[in-house]
This record gives structure tokens, C-alpha cells and sequence, in this order.
């Protein structure tokens, strides 16, 4: 397979990832602002975090999708997925209370597999960057 078909599919998981991330906590919103509201580390941006990130999710969804900005978007996805799985040890490690914020399936995960398969999510981020590459020749001295 030829290593831009790898970004291509890379990229396409984040899409669905991250578009099914965003829509699961609209689709229940009351519940997700909730769920922050319980949470001791983000209360206080509960109102903002409820919207703003989903919202972050679908932008990023949508940028890996155009080829030409596609490197940025892998760069936003392991931002993303570094800022979940840093909330994810924070919660589980000082937190008295763990609430789970995430929807559809990402739900059903224990925190222990939800922190491993963020890894896995950033390890494949890294990957799709190194694959990117740079497309540009080098350049040549004049002489």
C-alpha cells in the first residue's frame, strides 16, 4: 500500500472518529453538560467546553478531509486525542469523581482502555505525520 493511501486511511478513521465523537455528545447534549458539570477539573467551563468541543471536533473532521491542509488536521487530531488522554490520567488519577463524558460506544469503555486506545490514537496520528511527509523537492544549491 503506498503511503498515501496509509494517510488517506488514517485520516479517514479521524474522520469518523471524531464526527462520531461530536455527534454522540450533541445528540445527547443535556447529558454531556451534565457529565462536565460533575466534573471537579472542567466545571467551570462546563457552558463553554459543551459546545466548543464538539464543534473542534467536526472542524477537524472537515480539515482532514481536503488533502491540501490534510498534515494539519493529523497535527489537530493528536492534539485532540494528547488533551483527551491527558484529562483521561488526570481524572483517574486525582479525581474523587470520574465522570464519563463520552458518547455512543467510546461509553461502553473502562477508563484504563479508553487511556490505551487514546495512545493508539495518538501513535497512529504520529504515524500519518511521519507518512506525510514533505511533498516538496529538495532544494538544489546554486551555483
Amino acid at each position: 500500500m503506498k503511503r498515501i493511501q496509509v494517510v488517506r486511511l488514517i485520516a479517514s478513521f479521524f474522520v469518523v472518529l471524531f464526527l462520531y465523537a461530536a455527534l454522540s455528545k450533541l445528540k445527547a447534549y443535556d447529558t454531556f453538560v451534565f457529565q462536565l458539570n460533575r466534573s471537579p477539573f472542567v466545571s467551570r467551563y462546563a457552558g463553554w467546553t459543551a459546545w466548543s468541543l464538539p464543534l473542534g471536533e467536526i472542524l477537524v473532521a472537515l480539515v482532514l478531509l481536503i488533502p491540501s491542509i490534510r498534515l494539519l488536521g493529523l497535527f489537530a487530531s493528536l492534539f485532540l486525542m494528547s488533551l483527551f488522554t491527558a484529562y483521561i490520567f488526570v481524572m483517574t488519577h486525582y479525581s474523587y469523581y470520574i465522570p464519563c463524558s463520552c458518547g455512543g460506544v467510546l461509553n461502553q469503555m473502562s477508563w484504563g482502555v479508553h487511556f490505551y486506545f487514546n495512545i493508539g490514537c495518538m501513535a497512529l496520528a504520529v504515524a500519518g505525520i511521519f507518512l506525510s511527509g514533505s511533498r516538496r523537492p529538495p532544494k538544489t544549491e546554486a551555483l
